[in-house]
């Protein structure tokens, strides 16, 4: 490979770099269409939860064995594993009640993941629990997915 030849790679890589660099400080406040894009899993995720649609709502992760949720000390792995979880701690409309996501912030990592965090918080006949989570979401041919879920409650 000639120095020419050489130099021009590496100088393309570095602009590949800071092109996406500054794409991701772009779309800190969540305007880029990718943030658009993951808004939009979210709140068909919630939709899906208050129709009492487990299912629907696990259509917003990716349906993998890599697919990771944590909650206090514990950590489920596989969509099919966190999808049975959801279906044994949320067995009635009662336990599901409605869902509401708030203070969402998305981040762009690159072109094929983005970060969200943000707080949730179920109503319910009987008390409100709440908390906050984070999300890694990635871009696959069915669209963006959860592929790492960390959500905690509020004391």
């Amino acid at each position: 490979m000639n120095r020419t030849l050489s130099l021009g790679i590496v100088l393309a890589v570095a602009a590949a770099v800071v092109f996406f660099a500054l794409r991701g400080e772009g779309s800190r406040a969540g305007d880029g269409a990718e943030a658009r894009e993951v808004r939009a899993v979210l709140d068909a995720q919630a939709a899906a939860w208050n129709r009492g649609d487990i299912e629907g709502y696990m259509q917003g992760y990716e349906q993998a064995t890599e697919t990771a949720f944590i909650s206090g000390d514990d950590l489920t792995r596989g969509w099919q594993t966190v999808l049975e979880r959801y279906r044994r701690a949320y067995d009635t409309r009662e336990k599901m009640g409605t869902l509401a996501f708030s203070e969402v912030e998305v981040k762009p990592l690159s072109p094929f993941y983005a970060l969200a965090h943000g707080r949730w918080q179920l109503t319910r006949a009987a008390d409100t629990p709440r908390g906050r989570f984070t999300l890694l979401f990635r871009r696959t041919v069915k669209g963006w997915r959860i592929v790492h879920d960390h959500t905690s409650s509020a004391k």
